[in-house]
Protein backbone atom coordinates (compact mmCIF):
# COMPACT_ATOMS: atom_id res chain seq x y z
CA UNK A 1 0.00 0.00 0.00
CA UNK A 2 0.79 3.96 -0.88
CA UNK A 3 -0.03 7.73 -0.68
CA UNK A 4 -0.54 8.43 -3.73
CA UNK A 5 2.30 10.32 -5.39
CA UNK A 6 2.90 13.91 -6.81
CA UNK A 7 3.18 11.99 -10.53
CA UNK A 8 0.00 10.70 -10.00
CA UNK A 9 -2.31 14.08 -9.42
CA UNK A 10 -0.32 17.21 -11.01
CA UNK A 11 -1.22 18.72 -14.51
CA UNK A 12 1.26 17.98 -16.73
CA UNK A 13 2.97 19.33 -19.22
CA UNK A 14 3.00 22.65 -16.86
CA UNK A 15 2.26 25.86 -18.78
CA UNK A 16 5.17 28.39 -17.95
CA UNK A 17 6.57 31.75 -19.34
CA UNK A 18 9.93 33.34 -19.14
CA UNK A 19 11.24 36.29 -17.06
CA UNK A 20 10.32 38.58 -19.92
CA UNK A 21 6.87 37.24 -20.94
CA UNK A 22 4.35 40.26 -20.39
CA UNK A 23 1.67 40.30 -17.89
CA UNK A 24 -1.05 40.57 -20.56
CA UNK A 25 0.43 37.23 -22.14
CA UNK A 26 0.91 35.83 -18.65
CA UNK A 27 -3.00 36.66 -18.21
CA UNK A 28 -3.90 35.46 -21.30
CA UNK A 29 -2.21 32.35 -20.65
CA UNK A 30 -3.94 31.81 -17.16
CA UNK A 31 -8.07 32.43 -18.99
CA UNK A 32 -6.80 30.10 -21.73
CA UNK A 33 -5.86 27.22 -20.18
CA UNK A 34 -8.15 28.13 -16.62
CA UNK A 35 -5.38 28.00 -14.30
CA UNK A 36 -4.19 30.11 -11.25
CA UNK A 37 -0.78 30.40 -11.56
CA UNK A 38 2.41 29.55 -13.42
CA UNK A 39 6.13 28.79 -13.16
CA UNK A 40 8.56 30.99 -14.47
CA UNK A 41 11.65 29.42 -16.08
CA UNK A 42 15.03 30.19 -17.48
CA UNK A 43 16.65 29.45 -20.70
CA UNK A 44 17.02 25.81 -18.99
CA UNK A 45 13.56 25.36 -17.72
CA UNK A 46 14.65 25.31 -14.43
CA UNK A 47 12.14 27.49 -11.97
CA UNK A 48 13.14 30.81 -10.83
CA UNK A 49 9.77 31.83 -9.85
CA UNK A 50 5.99 31.85 -9.82
CA UNK A 51 3.65 34.44 -11.48
CA UNK A 52 -0.31 34.10 -9.86
CA UNK A 53 -3.75 35.52 -10.57
CA UNK A 54 -3.23 37.11 -7.44
CA UNK A 55 -0.20 38.71 -8.48
CA UNK A 56 -1.42 40.18 -11.60
CA UNK A 57 -4.86 41.92 -9.29
CA UNK A 58 -2.10 43.33 -7.45
CA UNK A 59 -0.61 44.82 -9.85
CA UNK A 60 -3.39 46.32 -11.66
CA UNK A 61 -4.39 47.64 -8.30
CA UNK A 62 -1.12 49.40 -7.76
CA UNK A 63 -1.71 51.10 -11.30
CA UNK A 64 -2.46 55.03 -10.64
CA UNK A 65 -5.59 56.62 -11.18
CA UNK A 66 -5.75 58.66 -14.05
CA UNK A 67 -6.39 61.95 -12.01
CA UNK A 68 -3.44 60.81 -10.00
CA UNK A 69 -1.13 61.70 -12.72
CA UNK A 70 -2.28 65.33 -13.05
CA UNK A 71 -0.70 68.25 -12.25
CA UNK A 72 -1.63 68.98 -8.40
CA UNK A 73 -3.61 71.51 -9.04
CA UNK A 74 -6.19 69.39 -11.40
CA UNK A 75 -6.48 66.81 -8.72
CA UNK A 76 -10.42 66.67 -8.38
CA UNK A 77 -11.38 67.99 -4.40
CA UNK A 78 -11.16 64.95 -1.56
CA UNK A 79 -8.61 62.99 -4.20
CA UNK A 80 -5.09 62.61 -3.09
CA UNK A 81 -2.16 62.63 -4.77
CA UNK A 82 -0.41 58.54 -4.09
CA UNK A 83 2.48 59.39 -6.39
CA UNK A 84 2.05 55.98 -7.37
CA UNK A 85 4.70 54.74 -10.64
CA UNK A 86 2.34 51.41 -11.70
CA UNK A 87 5.44 49.25 -11.71
CA UNK A 88 5.16 46.26 -9.96
CA UNK A 89 8.59 45.91 -7.81
CA UNK A 90 9.63 42.25 -8.34
CA UNK A 91 13.03 43.14 -7.30
CA UNK A 92 14.93 40.49 -10.59
CA UNK A 93 16.00 43.55 -12.15
CA UNK A 94 13.23 42.99 -15.31
CA UNK A 95 11.59 45.59 -16.99
CA UNK A 96 8.09 46.24 -15.49
CA UNK A 97 4.90 45.01 -16.73
CA UNK A 98 7.08 41.63 -17.27
CA UNK A 99 6.37 38.04 -15.68
CA UNK A 100 10.07 38.77 -14.30
CA UNK A 101 9.38 41.88 -12.28
CA UNK A 102 6.12 40.38 -11.02
CA UNK A 103 7.19 37.00 -10.17
CA UNK A 104 7.29 35.64 -6.41
CA UNK A 105 10.75 34.37 -5.95
CA UNK A 106 12.58 32.22 -4.72
CA UNK A 107 10.70 29.49 -5.96
CA UNK A 108 9.50 26.01 -3.71
CA UNK A 109 9.96 22.98 -6.14
CA UNK A 110 8.33 19.76 -5.85
CA UNK A 111 9.40 16.16 -6.92
CA UNK A 112 7.35 13.75 -8.74
CA UNK A 113 7.87 10.69 -6.37
CA UNK A 114 6.96 12.94 -3.27
CA UNK A 115 3.66 11.50 -1.79
CA UNK A 116 0.68 13.50 -1.37
CA UNK A 117 1.45 14.13 2.28
CA UNK A 118 4.69 15.23 1.44
CA UNK A 119 3.16 18.01 -1.33
CA UNK A 120 1.04 18.97 1.72
CA UNK A 121 3.30 19.68 4.32
CA UNK A 122 6.10 21.27 2.18
CA UNK A 123 2.94 23.86 1.30
CA UNK A 124 1.69 24.14 4.61
CA UNK A 125 5.12 25.01 5.79
CA UNK A 126 6.24 27.86 3.34
CA UNK A 127 2.99 29.37 3.16
CA UNK A 128 2.44 28.50 -0.93
CA UNK A 129 -0.87 27.47 -2.99
CA UNK A 130 1.01 25.68 -5.34
CA UNK A 131 4.81 23.72 -6.09
CA UNK A 132 6.17 23.87 -10.27
CA UNK A 133 7.42 19.60 -9.81
CA UNK A 134 10.61 19.34 -11.26
CA UNK A 135 12.38 16.57 -12.66
CA UNK A 136 16.21 15.05 -12.31
CA UNK A 137 17.75 17.85 -13.67
CA UNK A 138 15.51 20.19 -12.42
CA UNK A 139 13.30 21.21 -15.74
CA UNK A 140 9.27 21.89 -14.59
CA UNK A 141 7.97 18.87 -15.57
CA UNK A 142 4.50 19.59 -14.17
CA UNK A 143 2.48 21.72 -11.58
CA UNK A 144 1.05 20.48 -8.38
CA UNK A 145 -1.86 22.73 -6.29
CA UNK A 146 -3.69 22.54 -3.04
CA UNK A 147 -7.16 21.57 -5.51
CA UNK A 148 -5.09 18.98 -6.62
CA UNK A 149 -4.59 17.46 -2.95
CA UNK A 150 -8.04 17.87 -2.32
CA UNK A 151 -8.85 14.77 -5.06
CA UNK A 152 -8.16 12.13 -2.85
CA UNK A 153 -11.85 13.56 -0.89
CA UNK A 154 -13.27 12.74 -3.97
CA UNK A 155 -12.53 9.04 -4.60
CA UNK A 156 -15.15 6.80 -4.64
CA UNK A 157 -15.95 5.05 -1.47
CA UNK A 158 -15.60 1.82 -3.30
CA UNK A 159 -12.35 2.17 -4.32
CA UNK A 160 -11.09 2.81 -0.64
CA UNK A 161 -13.08 -0.29 0.49
CA UNK A 162 -11.38 -2.41 -1.91
CA UNK A 163 -7.93 -0.43 -1.21
CA UNK A 164 -8.46 -1.56 2.39
CA UNK A 165 -9.51 -5.01 1.82
CA UNK A 166 -6.49 -5.56 -0.72
CA UNK A 167 -3.77 -3.91 0.51
CA UNK A 168 -4.64 -3.31 4.54
CA UNK A 169 -6.50 -6.64 5.86
CA UNK A 170 -4.62 -9.00 3.14
CA UNK A 171 -1.60 -7.76 2.30
CA UNK A 172 -0.32 -6.55 5.59
CA UNK A 173 -2.32 -7.61 7.91
CA UNK A 174 -3.04 -11.26 6.55
CA UNK A 175 -6.86 -11.15 7.66
CA UNK A 176 -9.03 -13.11 5.38
CA UNK A 177 -12.31 -11.92 4.24
CA UNK A 178 -14.25 -14.99 6.07
CA UNK A 179 -12.72 -12.90 9.41
CA UNK A 180 -13.16 -9.26 8.85
CA UNK A 181 -15.26 -6.92 6.45
CA UNK A 182 -15.18 -3.27 5.38
CA UNK A 183 -17.72 -0.57 4.64
CA UNK A 184 -16.86 2.54 3.05
CA UNK A 185 -19.39 5.19 3.26
CA UNK A 186 -18.84 8.83 2.33
CA UNK A 187 -15.27 8.77 3.41
CA UNK A 188 -16.13 6.56 6.85
CA UNK A 189 -14.57 3.36 7.13
CA UNK A 190 -16.51 0.63 9.51
CA UNK A 191 -14.21 -2.63 9.87
CA UNK A 192 -16.21 -5.64 11.20
CA UNK A 193 -15.42 -8.87 12.55
CA UNK A 194 -12.83 -11.22 14.49
CA UNK A 195 -9.05 -10.76 14.99
CA UNK A 196 -6.64 -12.70 16.38
CA UNK A 197 -5.03 -12.85 19.77
CA UNK A 198 -1.33 -11.24 17.91
CA UNK A 199 -3.65 -9.04 15.97
CA UNK A 200 -3.58 -5.31 17.14
CA UNK A 201 -6.67 -3.09 16.82
CA UNK A 202 -4.05 -0.10 17.21
CA UNK A 203 -2.42 -1.45 14.01
CA UNK A 204 -5.23 -1.71 11.87
CA UNK A 205 -6.72 1.52 12.44
CA UNK A 206 -3.58 3.32 11.68
CA UNK A 207 -3.52 1.14 8.32
CA UNK A 208 -6.83 2.04 7.43
CA UNK A 209 -6.24 5.98 8.31
CA UNK A 210 -3.20 6.11 5.93
CA UNK A 211 -5.25 5.07 2.92
CA UNK A 212 -6.11 8.20 0.68
CA UNK A 213 -9.51 9.70 0.45
CA UNK A 214 -10.33 8.10 4.33
CA UNK A 215 -11.82 10.57 6.78
CA UNK A 216 -12.76 8.46 9.55
CA UNK A 217 -12.31 4.98 10.91
CA UNK A 218 -14.07 2.99 13.64
CA UNK A 219 -13.74 -0.36 14.52
CA UNK A 220 -16.56 -3.41 15.44
CA UNK A 221 -14.23 -5.60 16.58
CA UNK A 222 -14.33 -9.33 18.53
CA UNK A 223 -11.47 -12.01 19.38
CA UNK A 224 -9.03 -12.39 21.70
CA UNK A 225 -6.80 -9.73 20.02
CA UNK A 226 -9.55 -7.06 21.08
CA UNK A 227 -9.91 -8.35 24.02
CA UNK A 228 -6.61 -8.30 24.88
CA UNK A 229 -6.70 -4.74 23.96
CA UNK A 230 -9.19 -3.21 25.72
CA UNK A 231 -7.82 -4.69 28.72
Amino acid sequence: MRHRTVRDLMTRPAVCVRPGTGLKETARLLAEHDISAVPVVDEDENPVGMVSEGDLVRAQAELPEPAELLPVRHVPPGRRRTGATGEAAGGSGERPGTAGALMSSPVVPGRPEWSLVEAARTMRSHEVKRLPVVGETGRVIGIISRADLMAVFLRKDDAIADEIADDVLRGALGLSATQISVAVSEGVVRVRGRIGAHDSPELLERLCRAVDGVVDVRLELDGPGQASAAA
